[in-house]
């Protein structure tokens, strides 16, 4: 289904931010390892659709009901993750260390998800290598068998989803894990306290060094999953490129200071409260100078698109350079359609704004869709974006809440 988008409409309202999703993917994989979990606060995406429906197919009675998931993995019996679900999305790649955390063991297929270039599983395979598990990929299939034990990792990158894997196998291991060059990012601390609701011993969570103390099982929890920073980050670009003023409730500040800061930047009027963010647009969209995407705290690679939609709207030049992903200038070619100047050399991108129109627009990843919608929102015209589904996967009617605040949003 396609977005038909009409720009240069203000928007004005308030926003409430549901549940991660880079938080609530790993503490679904997670679920696996201990007794019947009720978590709270999920989000309805097609990638948690996904997950679930993994869960299933390994033997586990899921249940749900608006933004609450039950899970009991008493059932489950395999260790084996067929290509269907499994084949869709990155995240699956978590699976490895939670069916090696219960079982000793497990099969899965290469992870799908959104192109953006090259994104190894070399640190997940070393790490569990170094724990005793040997690791064979072959014809696109990850084999993995021995019971995981605890030892000192260190991770050459502080990657997200090693840093996920590691800990999901290294709870109910024997022994101490040491994992050093760990990712900060605060998905990482959320499912870190999730699992230690369940009895795992987890020290320096959120930390560059966390230490693992093996249990002999987990038990089953409540656990209300952390609100998604990405999407508050997302409205935030919204309403820079549209104009108008929004709140933002159920935010975390400290997860939203890099963006935050570069949107001041560009002259928006941004403050933070107990109940959450508001957010002033500048009458004119200035540079945010040179923005960097780097590991956290640093400006998300996940939010790098939606800025650069911002920058597209604005009159001066500013210069974003990609750290993380070597293929996440895909939105390019569409600013280019619809009027930006924008000059690309290996991981730099030179971003000249100017008058926007709307056009046909094609979404070719999740950030990049939304990152189309708010170039729309700041164009004048209407913009027709397809390939929405690739925003399904990480946003919970993103037209239906920007609709709720006044933007111009309908489906063809």
């Amino acid at each position: 289904m396609d977005y038909i988008v009409s720009g240069k409409y203000p928007l004005n309202g308030k926003l409430r931010v549901y549940g991660a999703k880079n938080a609530v993917l790993p503490i679904l994989a997670g679920s696996i390892l201990g007794g019947v979990v009720f978590l709270k606060n999920c989000p309805r995406l097609s990638d948690v659709s996904y997950t679930l429906e993994i869960l299933r197919r390994l033997g586990c009675r899921v249940a749900e009901s608006g933004d609450e998931i039950i899970i009991n993995p008493a059932p489950a019996n395999s260790w084996r993750l067929d290509a269907g679900p499994a084949g869709e999305m990155r995240s699956s790649v978590n699976f490895l260390g939670a069916l090696i955390g219960r079982y000793g063991r497990a099969e899965l297929p290469m992870p799908g998800g959104c192109r953006l270039g090259s994104r190894p599983i070399d640190l997940h395979i070393k790490a569990f290598r170094e724990m005793g598990v040997e690791v064979d990929v072959s014809g696109g299939i990850i084999y993995a068998e021995g019971q995981p034990r605890g030892t000192d990792v260190h991770l050459d990158f502080p990657s997200v989803g090693a840093t996920e894997n590691v800990i999901l196998a290294a709870v109910t291991a024997k022994g101490i894990t040491t994992l050093s060059n760990a990712a900060r990012e605060p998905e990482i601390a959320d499912l870190c306290n999730f699992l230690s609701a369940m009895g795992a011993r987890i020290h320096g969570a959120g930390t560059a060094t966390v230490r693992i103390e093996g249990v002999p099982f987990l038990r089953g929890c409540e656990y209300s999953v952390m609100p998604d920073r990405i999407v508050a980050a997302t409205y935030m670009c919204a309403a820079v490129a549209a104009g108008g003023e929004i709140e933002i409730e159920n935010v975390i500040r400290p997860h939203l200071e890099a963006v935050a800061d570069a949107l001041r930047r560009c002259g928006a009027e941004i403050y933070f409260s107990s109940y959450g963010a508001a957010v002033r647009a500048p009458r004119v969209i200035h540079s945010p100078g040179i923005v960097r995407t780097e590991v956290y705290p640093g400006f998300p690679t996940d939010c790098q698109s939606q800025l650069m939609a911002v920058m597209a709207c604005g009159r001066e030049s500013g210069v974003v350079v990609e750290n993380i992903f070597e293929s996440r200038f895909k939105i390019v070619p569409e600013l280019r359609r619809m009027g930006a100047e924008i000059r690309c050399q290996g991981p730099t991108a030179i971003v000249r704004g100017g008058s926007l129109h709307g056009c046909e627009l094609k979404a070719e990843d999740l950030r990049g869709g939304a990152a189309l919608v708010i170039a729309a929102l700041g164009a004048e015209g209407e913009s027709r974006i397809s390939g929405t589904d690739y925003i399904a996967r990480g946003y919970q009617d993103l037209a239906g809440e920007l609709r709720s605040v006044g933007a111009r949003i309908s489906f063809q």
